[in-house]
């Protein structure tokens, strides 16, 4: 009863129907009171978002996955300390962290989250470390700042690691069949001195009993990274025969996780290889049926569950055998799920001079051996010479070793091809990070063609772009991102500012509202619609709508920065300051915040805490042009002016195309009466912003101190042909009606 319970909770996971899992899995519970058990009730209330459930289910619990699942639903819950003694108890203070690389993965969020980086990068390192493949890992070292060149990371020691790991199991899956094919040698001896033909097992059979082949013996195999089920029925016909009782079933624990690659019961007796093993050549098993199991963070405890049932399976074995008769049928389907498995079902062989019965194999029985120079039949008669076994071991054991080398090779090609692809993927994120991002778009150029029109790379190449103000690129990015992946959330946050910035309004509206409908719990979504709202102008409903997004994530920074940059339009300072905050408590690199309060306090004239803020911004982000204008701005109301020039160069240099360093060093030259300097500045920021009104005014106001009051009304006539905004109108008319009144330039920019 509880192996068939435990297999319902597992089909239903598998099937994501969660609130059936529940339910089956608490009679479990009631029934086999144990904490295995629990913690297969746990992962399916994780599965179905009801971590409040789990957390007070496995409170207290001390076994390693317990503890794991337990800080689980305790950092869904933002419960963050409680997560973080789960995984490091108190009064264990050398007890190995659970889960191997997902426990630590875990435990390097939870140091993020309560501002411990170094610690936060040591425990994702160490998960790269267990497992080189823990992408989530290095993304988040990339957002902290500090990871290493992807050629390190993805480079011969993961590639040793990985193959270690992949042989281990492969050595473990050889010994596993050849020890299976001596013990069918051996079954066959004895049923041959009988004269057993398949037909006769055939009728034998037809009382309920259904033979599986001992391919798949269980001797307690403990994969790194899942625990699969290997079913072994031995032949109970030969067992009676033999005058030696049947074994006890065996089956390793299974994943609780919803996994379609993991193996079912199934009452149909067809063969796992019906297709594969016709010829009386060694072949083998189709590799795109094999798949890659993908629930390390819901991996169960095996050894637990797996000696519980083989005990339970002790007491009873001819009903366990009537049970899962046939369970072997789908291997092929589902076996794929682990290592283990894929290798297992790749080495399988046949040996040179046997064939399968096309009849017997519809039976789940393995048909008796012939002449390799007899053609292929339906069934096979007769029996084996008993001279011939030793012979027939060492062809076995040699093709296995062939298998083997064979194996191992596909196992050192695939490495290399997924850690090669790993160290371009990984080294533009990197470069991303850290705001390289010309460096970072040249490295994602080299991706093949397939990978790099994928929804995440477009999305980062549009990041990339939009950190360069190159926008006109970034949204073209975002546009095949969103071609790529229709349904992917992914960047949409800043494809919506993007076209703020573009003042495509009719774009921006769409965007919202296809996002809306595609998941509007989702924060990305509000931030689409708050920023739709913001350049209309109606700052209280974006306000409103950033808010939404920050409610629905907390943790997404640049929801709390939208709601600053709000706050500080409406002129609400004190929240837009704890906004920017905020933002920064979730990641400190998050330099848009920094920025936003040293806009803060610039227009508060806190002129120290202004420069140290943007120095803050430009340390994260010292390629962007604009956080170097407005520190230069700074500094040159510190009457730094010379450091200001300085950063203004650099500025420029970062970027030609924006005109706003040019026009502050224009700025800071007239203050510094260097007029003729000033006038060969702004001469050049015509070119690149020709219908800026600010850039004639200045040239106006130049052009009066200087006494050519025919060109400065010129430029002042210009300006005001440019439709500038109301408070520039007054200025400049201020400064038309003054034309022949000498007055000081004002300094302010």
């Amino acid at each position: 009863m509880e192996a068939m319970l435990v297999d319902c909770v597992h089909n239903s996971l598998r099937h994501f129907v969660y609130k059936n899992a529940i339910f089956m899995c608490e009679r479990l519970c009631a029934e086999f009171p144990s904490e295995v058990n629990l913690q297969l009730l746990a992962t399916s209330y994780l599965q179905n978002n009801q971590a409040y459930s789990a957390y007070h289910l496995l409170k207290g619990t001390q076994i390693a996955h317990s503890r794991y699942l337990f800080a689980l639903s305790c950092f869904q819950m933002d419960l963050l300390n409680e997560a973080e003694s789960a995984l490091c108890p108190v009064n264990e203070p050398g007890a190995e962290i659970p889960n191997g690389a997902a426990g630590h993965y875990l435990l390097g969020l939870i140091y993020k989250y309560t501002d411990r980086r170094k610690n936060a990068a040591q425990q994702f390192k160490q998960s790269l470390t267990i497992d080189p493949l823990l992408w989530a890992a290095y993304e988040e070292l990339c957002i902290l700042g500090a990871a290493e060149e992807a050629t390190s990371i993805f480079g011969e020691t993961a590639a040793l690691s990985i193959q270690k790991q992949y042989m281990q199991q492969l050595s473990a899956s050889v010994s596993l069949n050849t020890y299976n094919e001596e013990r069918n040698l051996t079954s066959t001896k004895n049923t041959s001195s009988e004269d057993y033909s398949p037909r006769q097992s055939k009728h034998t059979q037809s009382h309920g009993l259904k033979d599986i082949s001992g391919n798949f013996h269980s001797h307690g195999l403990n994969c790194g990274v899942s625990n699969m089920s290997f079913y072994n029925t031995p032949s109970p016909v030969a067992a009676q025969l033999s005058g030696i009782a049947p074994p006890p079933l065996f089956r390793n624990f299974q994943p609780a996780v919803p996994n379609t690659n993991s193996l079912v019961t199934d009452s149909s007796p067809k063969s796992t290889v019906n297709s594969t093993l016709q010829a009386p050549r060694r072949k083998f098993v189709d590799e795109g049926k094999l798949r890659k199991i993908s629930g390390r963070l819901f991996s169960d405890s095996g050894p637990r569950r797996s000696s519980r049932l083989s005990a339970d399976s002790g007491a009873n074995t001819n009903s366990s055998v009537a049970t899962v008769s046939g369970n072997v049928s789908n291997g092929s389907k589902y076996l794929g799920g682990s290592k283990l498995s894929s290798l297992a079902l790749r080495s399988v062989t046949l040996r040179k001079g046997h064939s399968w019965a096309n009849e017997n194999m519809d039976e789940g029985v393995r048909g008796e051996h012939f002449d390799d120079s007899r053609p292929n039949t339906a069934s096979t008669t007769g029996s084996m010479v008993s001279s011939d076994t030793k012979s027939c071991d060492q062809e076995d054991e040699t093709m296995s070793l062939g298998g083997t080398a064979l194996n191992a090779q596909r196992i050192t090609i695939g490495v290399s091809e997924i850690l090669s692809l790993l160290r371009t993927l990984g080294e533009g994120c990197r470069l991303s990070y850290m705001y390289r991002c010309q460096e970072a778009l040249d490295m994602y150029m080299k991706l093949p063609y397939k990978h790099y029109n994928t929804g995440w790379v477009l999305s980062q190449v549009g990041k990339a772009y939009f950190e360069l103000i190159d926008y006109l690129e970034a949204e073209k990015a975002f546009r095949l991102a969103r071609q790529a992946s229709p349904y992917s959330l992914e960047g949409m946050d800043i494809y919506s500012t993007v076209l703020y910035h573009l003042k495509e309004d009719m774009k921006l509206s769409y965007l919202a509202q296809e996002l809306i409908s595609t998941d509007r719990l989702a924060p990305q979504s509000w931030c689409a619609m708050g920023n739709c709202y913001s350049l209309q102008k109606d700052h209280e409903t974006a306000l409103k709508n950033f808010l939404r997004a920050v409610q629905l994530n907390p943790r997404f920074a640049y929801a709390h920065t939208l709601c600053g940059h709000e706050y500080t339009t409406l002129e609400d300072f004190e929240n837009g300051m704890k906004s920017y905050q905020n933002a920064l408590r979730v990641d400190t690199r998050h330099y848009n915040a920094w920025y936003g309060l040293g806009m803060i306090y610039l227009r508060q004239e806190k002129l120290e805490f202004s420069e140290h803020h943007f120095r803050m911004a430009f340390r994260i982000n010292p390629s962007s042009s604009v956080i170097m204008s407005y520190l230069g701005t700074a500094l040159h109301a510190l009457k730094r002016s010379e450091e200001a020039l300085e950063i203004m160069d650099e500025a420029i240099v970062a970027d030609r195309k924006n005109p706003l360093p040019m026009y502050q060093k224009a700025n800071i030259l007239v203050c510094l009466e260097r007029l003729d300097e000033a006038l060969e500045v702004l001469e050049e920021l015509k070119e690149y912003a020709p219908s800026e009104s600010s850039v004639y005014a200045l040239m106006g106001r130049i052009y009066k101190r200087r006494n050519m009051h025919d060109k400065a009304m010129l430029h002042f006539g210009l300006a005001l042909d440019m439709k500038p905004p109301a408070t520039d109108v007054a200025a400049i008319k201020a400064a038309m009606e003054k034309l022949h009144v000498p007055d000081e330039i004002d300094e302010s920019p």
